[in-house]
């Protein structure tokens, strides 16, 4: 996600969430999202 938001060209990342889902045994599912923003000077 920061590599993604560097390539943007943003300057931070704001609400940042993740979620986790077991799918079956050990395996699971990791999800996490956030906005990218630019800071006006």
């Amino acid at each position: 996600m920061i590599i993604q938001a560097e390539e943007l060209g943003a300057d931070a990342i704001i609400n940042l969430r993740y979620m986790t889902t077991s799918i079956v045994g050990s395996a699971a599912e990791f999800l996490a999202y956030g906005i990218a923003v630019k800071l006006k000077n």
